[in-house]
């Protein structure tokens, strides 16, 4: 039965035998009869090493029966006539047994040294993929693979927000994935591979890995929402800070003027009363423009904003800039380029003009000299530029002047620091890029760029 169940085993034996034997008749004449067995003990330590006890026993015993009837007078015969060759044959039946034995150990050890390494060695990859993990469901992943190559499809990862559940076919111990008194979840091991106290403790370290892994996820996040939330209530302090210096200030002048208007007019002179009533007016216009930007702010940072797009020319959009613009531009300082046969874009017009028109209102605040509005076109987008010949913005601030309230000292101009921050949030409402560029020659460039949708409308047939 033994070789019905293992006959590629037996076969190998029967063939290092038959070989010991093949190669002990080539040398007979050469040797003598000690070098023959020890040639018979060799087989049954590289059986012992390489297969089993059983298949060392049995190959010692069939390695004496082959010395005694190939090689000890008289040959071809099963029969000894002297004692010393029985003694011989005991002599090496036993230090056949006792070398399978020793082999057989050796083995073992080689094997569980080969076992720790490989154990080892997965500790060690999976404490590096773990550190870095940078979400739950990779940790989730990582764990999974990490026990079913340790112990087998048996093994089981579940975590605690899914309810602690355990297929009700898993069968084997179950390992709390606990740190710092929480329980994220549980590894299921078979029995039969944890029966071994290395194996257990193999997955007990597994199992704290994983905890610690979600421990500093968890921690992770803690420090990510104590960080966002310090941000802001610190964006939240600066925002009432800038609004209640920009709005002291122009409301102290309506409220002086209306009430000087109210209690004084008939003392003020026609033209008192006229650069007062202007004073009012500009203010008034001030605290609209800060008003607007301001809940246009708070409604681009919503996620899930929308936006009323529609497909438009860049010469439309330009002109009706434009056309709002002039009024401010007694000195006739803006020029557009704008190429003829430019591809539509898919935008919001309304809050695409609001983002050139604070442009050029910026320009026409802190820039002398020309300013040019220019069109040009890309693979796959269109850049808008608005290019000045003013101070400029040194490199290391060109990123900072898109934050929220952040002021500028140019000029001696006053604001609230919202006209650019509310450019770059319409631009990427948009999936556009808003940057801010050195001229050649002195003053700035603000480059927007938008995508260009491949697919254009068709035109409409007359």
């Amino acid at each position: 039965m033994i070789l019905d169940l293992y006959p590629v085993r037996w076969a190998l034996v029967l063939l290092l035998l038959a070989a010991a034997t093949a190669f002990g008749l080539l040398i007979d004449s050469y040797v003598s009869l000690t070098s023959q067995a020890m040639l018979y003990v060799l087989v049954v330590e590289i059986v012992s090493y390489r297969l089993g006890r059983l298949e060392a026993a049995v190959c010692a015993v069939g390695a004496v029966a082959a010395l005694n009837f190939f090689f000890v007078p008289p040959r071809w015969t099963f029969a000894v006539d002297q004692r010393e060759h029985l003694i011989a044959l005991v002599v090496m039946l036993f230090v056949a047994f006792m070398t399978s034995r020793l082999a057989a150990g050796l083995q073992r050890e080689a094997r569980a040294a080969r076992l720790s390494e490989g154990r080892a060695r997965q500790l060690q990859e999976l404490a590096m993929r773990l550190s870095a993990a940078a979400a739950m469901h990779e940790v989730r992943t990582i764990g999974q693979a990490a026990l079913q190559a340790a112990f087998g499809t048996g093994a089981i990862l579940t975590f605690a927000d899914e309810g602690n559940s355990v297929p009700e076919a898993a069968q084997g111990i179950c390992l709390p994935l606990g740190e710092q008194g929480r329980v994220f979840g549980m590894a299921v091991i078979p029995a039969a591979a944890a029966q071994e106290q290395e194996g257990l403790e193999h997955g007990r370290t597994l199992a704290a890995l994983l905890a610690q892994a979600l421990w500093r996820l968890e921690l992770d996040e803690a420090v990510l929402a104590a960080r966002s939330e310090a941000q802001r209530h610190e964006l939240l302090n600066t925002f009432l800070a800038s609004i209640s210096h920009d709005l002291r200030t122009p409301l102290a002048t309506i409220l002086g003027a209306s009430s000087s208007l109210q209690t004084q007019r008939d003392r003020l002179s026609p033209e008192l009363q006229s650069r007062m009533l202007g004073s009012i007016a500009t203010e008034a216009r001030y605290l609209t423009v800060l008003t607007e930007n301001t809940l246009q702010l708070a409604r681009l940072s919503d996620p899930v904003v929308e936006l009323h797009r529609d497909w438009e020319s860049v010469e439309e959009i330009v002109g009706a800039v434009l056309a709002r613009v002039r009024p401010q531009d007694s000195g006739r300082r803006i020029r557009s380029v704008i190429p003829a046969g430019l591809p539509l874009l898919r935008v919001d017009p309304v809050l695409l003009g609001q983002l050139l028109i604070n442009l050029l209102d910026n320009a026409l605040k802190y820039a002398e000299g020309s300013i040019e509005i220019q069109a040009l076109y890309g693979p796959g987008r269109i850049d808008l530029c608005v290019s000045d010949c003013g101070p400029g913005i040194p490199v290391a601030l060109r990123e900072s002047v898109f934050r929220p309230y952040s002021r500028s000292d140019r000029s001696g101009q006053r604001g609230a620091g919202l006209g650019l921050a509310v450019c770059r949030a319409i631009a990427m409402a948009h999936g556009g890029i808003l940057v801010v560029e050195g001229r050649e020659g002195g003053g700035c460039r603000f480059r927007l760029s938008l995508p260009v949708e491949l697919q254009q409308p068709l035109e409409e047939s007359s």
